[in-house]
């Protein structure tokens, strides 16, 4: 399938150097650092949200992948305000454009549109970002919805901006109505369908259609199946602050996951690794990542580690029976991390501990019972923590060359998986997008045909960037892989686990310089827009130079 073949040949800069004073924090601090994929266009705006459609998809890039301002033709409300979003004709996301646009080509015109959200989508602050990614994206439904009642939304999400829709959806799924029926954001029954892509607010043991009647093969109302069996994806979300059910949303999610991506795959009992992460969603990772620890970067740190240890002794303090209880340091210090947390919400219980009886005695005697607590406790809460270090987190999650495990919902068909993350999803919309055109709600006995599945793959294959820029490219030799693909009934995708160096000749769009951090750049080959197909596993063959791909045409660029 050239679908397949392009996201097993493309690579992806991601960032080099962890910031030094988080250590493994930049697995999560990083993981959502996707290279921007800025544009130099006519800025007029383009469209109004009075341009009703029968479904629109909300798609929330990564890091530096959004639309900004001043170099992208925004939408514009019913006022004639600008809104902070574009249409995704605008707008191009590399990695999202293939899932969001893939129904466009599947229903009339008109009837389908997808636009992307813009927000912050760095390090600066994770939680400023991600917040105010929530706040654009909900307020762009709301706009389309008072100007479009009839209009249906799909959300789309992938890495930082799977936090931000898993947030959106949670608040829309947990929504009550007003006096007089309406919502604070959209109706529920108006979201059918949500996709998550690498989502840090997993919980373990979830599938990936959380809320479903069968939630490891399905969402309700779309009658394929994902994948085979019911064991789930190891771990949980780095952010498991952020876990919790979707309310009237349920079933209608598509939370995927993949094993080896620390981002929603975290070993259990990493507690020092969480507070790490929990300390770095509030620090300058942009600037840690850029100028290493520097006295502005170190400051930064101070700062935040001075914040928590006031707050940690604050919440202490609130609590005049904290030495009888079992509650340990590193507990306090994960609870008042947490950007959300807030003083005097949730005060702790305070367990009388086991080997301690008198009420009476001083909190001094209870000395040496509370030390054995912490000892044991940092134990026990920190089993998986030496492993997850040696197994080098950073590369696992966020390999050269998108070799990483955060790459893998475009490659992940298997056996058991006839479809990619990536191509569900696709289809899935579509299927969606096609019942909203029809006016009818969502079929739950419904079952995509073979046709509708191969046009999802040709409207994703056929995604064109020609409003992208491309940036010029230097890679090193390295092993390649040529690859021979035939057609058959099967679905399998391959992974760029090398670094590809291609002999074909190859074009230059203008290059625009981006603000980004200093990245790897890299070769991206885009699929060839022509009738997708299945593939067998492809038979692959190493050699030192060069990588030969039939039937695509190679375009240098580096995101």
């Amino acid at each position: 399938m050239a679908l397949r073949e392009f996201f097993a040949r493309h690579r992806m800069a991601s960032a080099v150097v962890a910031p030094a004073v988080l250590g493994v924090v930049a697995i999560v601090a990083a993981s959502w650092a996707l290279t921007s994929t800025s544009q130099t266009v006519d800025t007029q705006l383009r469209a109004s949200v009075t341009e009703c459609h029968d479904m629109v998809t909300i798609s929330v890039a990564g890091r530096r992948d959004t639309p900004v301002a001043g170099t992208t033709k925004l939408l514009v409300g019913a006022n004639g305000e600008e809104l902070p979003a574009a249409l995704s004709d605008d707008y191009h996301s590399e990695w999202v454009d293939p899932v969001v646009n893939a129904p466009a080509d599947n229903v009339d015109p008109g009837s389908y549109a997808a636009v992307y959200i813009a927000y912050p989508a760095d390090m600066a602050t994770y939680e400023d970002a991600v917040n105010t990614g929530v706040a654009n994206t909900e307020q762009v439904m709301r706009e389309i919805s008072q100007a479009c009642p009839d209009t249906k939304f799909s959300i789309v999400g992938y890495s930082e901006g799977a936090d931000v829709v898993r947030r959106v959806a949670m608040t829309v799924g947990h929504q009550t109505p007003d006096q007089n029926g309406g919502y604070g954001v959209v109706d529920p029954a108006d979201v059918v369908g949500v996709v998550i892509l690498a989502d840090s607010g997993r919980s373990a043991g979830d599938g990936p259609f959380p809320g479903a009647k069968d939630p490891f093969s399905n969402p309700d109302g779309f009658d394929q199946k994902y994948q085979n069996g019911t064991k789930a994806v190891s771990g949980q979300g780095a952010l498991p602050g952020n876990s919790g059910d979707f309310g009237a949303l349920n079933g209608k999610i598509a939370s995927f996951c993949s094993d080896g991506d620390l981002t929603c795959a975290a070993p259990q009992n990493i507690s020092l690794l969480q507070l790490a992460v929990n300390v770095g969603r509030q620090l300058n990772a942009d600037a840690l990542e850029r100028d290493g620890l520097t006295p502005a970067t170190g400051q930064d740190v101070a700062v935040v580690l001075g914040r928590i240890a006031l707050a940690a002794f604050a919440d202490i303090q609130s609590q005049p029976n904290w030495m009888q209880s079992n509650e340990t340091f590193l507990q306090v210090l994960l609870k008042v991390s947490d950007p959300t947390y807030k003083p005097g919400q949730t005060p702790q219980a305070t367990t009388q501990a086991a080997a301690i009886s008198t009420k009476d005695m001083s909190p001094l005697a209870y000395l040496p019972q509370k030390v054995f607590n912490e000892i044991i406790g940092l134990i026990v809460t920190n089993q998986n923590t030496i492993p997850v270090i040696m197994s080098d987190p950073y590369q696992l999650t966020l390999g050269p060359n998108a070799t990483g495990h955060h790459f893998d919902y475009w490659r992940d068909a298997t056996d058991g998986k006839p479809l990619t993350s990536a191509e569900y999803a696709a289809a899935w919309l579509t299927h969606l997008a096609q019942q909203a055109q029809a006016g009818q709600p969502v079929d739950t006995s419904a079952k995509p045909q073979p046709a509708d599945l191969a046009a999802a793959y040709q409207a994703a294959t056929s995604t064109t960037k020609t409003s992208e820029p491309t940036k010029t490219t230097t890679t090193t030799p390295s092993p390649t892989t040529t690859t021979t693909t035939t057609t058959s009934p099967t679905t399998t995708s391959t992974s760029p686990a090398k670094t590809e160096v291609s002999s074909q000749p190859t074009t230059t769009p203008p290059t625009t310089t981006s603000s980004a951090a200093v990245t790897p750049e890299v070769t991206t080959t885009p699929p060839a827009p022509t009738t997708p197909a299945q593939t067998t596993k492809p038979t692959t063959t190493e050699s030192t130079t060069t990588t030969t791909h039939s039937a695509a045409p190679t375009t240098t660029a580096a995101r």
